[in-house]
């Protein structure tokens, strides 16, 4: 597959993840009554809801910038995290809500692979320095 193509693919997945990120913030900050009941059903109180929008939109914006897109895929594995640990902590079922954030992380880290092939490279290839 070309690189062109790749990076296509790459871009389509990362705005998937985006876009739900961005309407998963903007909703917490807004606080319609479907947020805020399904928040508290969570365990949260009130005032935690426009914080961890705030944190969901913050990661968001770092993975939409180039230059700090992949510290910000690494925060926002740590803010799916915290889903998953919530979810898993509410007996939600397994498949359409506990692993609902790892299907998010495979299309935020896939698409930055696919967009960024020589971060596969770093990644995977020890630095060896001349001594």
């Amino acid at each position: 597959m070309q690189q062109k193509t790749k990076s296509i693919i790459g871009s389509i997945m990362s705005g998937l993840a985006i876009l739900f990120m961005l309407a998963d913030g903007i909703m917490k900050l807004i606080q319609p009554k479907e947020v805020v009941e399904a928040t508290l059903n969570l365990g949260y109180q009130p005032h935690h809801i426009s914080t961890i929008g705030l944190l969901g939109l913050a990661v968001t914006m770092l993975y939409m910038i180039p230059k700090t897109s992949f510290i910000g895929a690494i925060l926002t594995t740590g803010y799916f995290g915290g889903a998953i640990a919530t979810n898993f902590r509410m007996d939600q079922p397994l498949f359409s809500h506990i692993l609902f954030p790892v299907y998010l992380s495979v299309l935020l880290w896939g698409g930055l692979l696919l967009r960024y092939p020589k971060l596969i490279q770093s990644l995977t290839k020890p630095n060896r320095q001349k001594s």
